[in-house]
């Protein structure tokens, strides 16, 4: 994968086509609770404005499920995406590779912290529309703004789902009630 940045033939720093991100978040859920509200993605669109035409190939969050879904940051673009869980380890890890107009790798980790969790988020894109990719070496402070509010609304979004919907239910087969 591309740096973000690097030097050209002539000397110049140009901006690749890449998007890295590295963030830590705290829920005030345990790690498997956090994890099972995750599991609710026939609320992905509802919770994420920027999300649509999403849909799930697979049994949730687990070892090779795919999810299809069309990326709206704020700004004049639209991507469609495909992200493959490459691993799954509930309520610990997600590890998933990116295709479609972008492509990437990214993981989740999630681990305990006093009563509640911290999600630690990690990915690195390359964006591959070529209008996107022209767009990024002269305007990538713009292009990784746009990302950073889809990421600070994606967490609001989740933050309030947590709000209004309070503790999910135990998984199934757990004895919790």
């Amino acid at each position: 994968m591309a740096s973000p940045v690097r030097l050209s033939a002539t000397g110049l720093t140009v901006s690749a086509p890449v998007i890295a991100y590295r963030g830590s978040f705290v829920f005030p859920l345990d790690p498997d609770a956090l994890w099972s509200a995750l599991e609710q993605t026939d609320h992905f669109e509802r919770w994420w404005g920027w999300l649509s035409e999403f849909r799930l190939d697979g049994e949730g969050l687990c070892d090779g499920a795919v999810l299809h879904g069309v990326v709206s940051p704020p700004v004049p673009y639209r991507m469609r995406v495909r992200v493959q869980l490459v691993t799954c380890r509930r309520p610990e890890r997600v590890d998933a590779v990116v295709t479609g107009d972008l492509r990437g790798e990214g993981s989740l980790r999630l681990r305990p912290e006093g009563p509640g969790t911290v999600a630690d988020v990690a990915w690195q894109v390359e964006m591959m529309q070529r209008p996107m990719r022209l767009a990024s070496r002269v305007a990538h402070p713009l292009l990784q703004w746009g990302h950073d509010r889809v990421v600070e609304m994606t967490v609001s979004g989740f933050r309030r789902h947590l709000a209004r919907a309070g503790p999910p239910p135990p998984p199934p087969g757990s004895g919790l009630r």
